[in-house]
């Protein structure tokens, strides 16, 4: 009796299963900085876009084509905008909805022929021009 008073004053009693606890022991941090393997994330999403960059060719038929073209600039992705199949009042309303995409991106459309447009994100550059049809 006097052995279970002072086995439970310290603790140590046969009625209770122990359960053991692993111990962890601190490991050293490393140093990853100058590792070349090691790329920050804004430098792997700028070097991504530059190689995925790609041009896609839009020819709209309705209105709500226009809304496929500005996921596309959404998406980083320069749009050529054919609208030989759409009339002059449909394609000034396909422009007007372009332009304002183009104006929140701080991207840019230029015409590059009589009915072909071109649109790109802030990162593409437009370099040089065509000359008008008319001269």
């Amino acid at each position: 009796m006097a052995f279970e008073k002072l086995s439970s004053f310290f603790g140590i009693n046969d009625d209770e299963d122990f359960e053991e606890k692993p111990v962890e022991t601190p490991q050293p941090k490393k140093n990853y900085s100058n590792n070349e393997k090691v790329v920050s994330m804004s430098a792997a999403s700028e070097s991504r876009s530059a190689v995925n960059s790609k041009i896609a060719i839009y020819q709209p038929r309705v209105y709500s084509d226009a809304k496929v073209i500005a996921k596309q600039l959404l998406n980083n992705k320069a749009v050529i905008v054919n609208f030989n199949n759409v009339n002059d009042e449909q394609s000034k309303r396909i422009v007007d909805f372009l332009t304002g995409t183009i104006f929140a991106l701080n991207g840019e459309i230029k015409r590059v022929g009589e009915k072909i447009f071109l649109c790109t994100p802030p990162k593409f550059e437009i370099d040089g021009s065509i000359p008008d049809i008319n001269e």
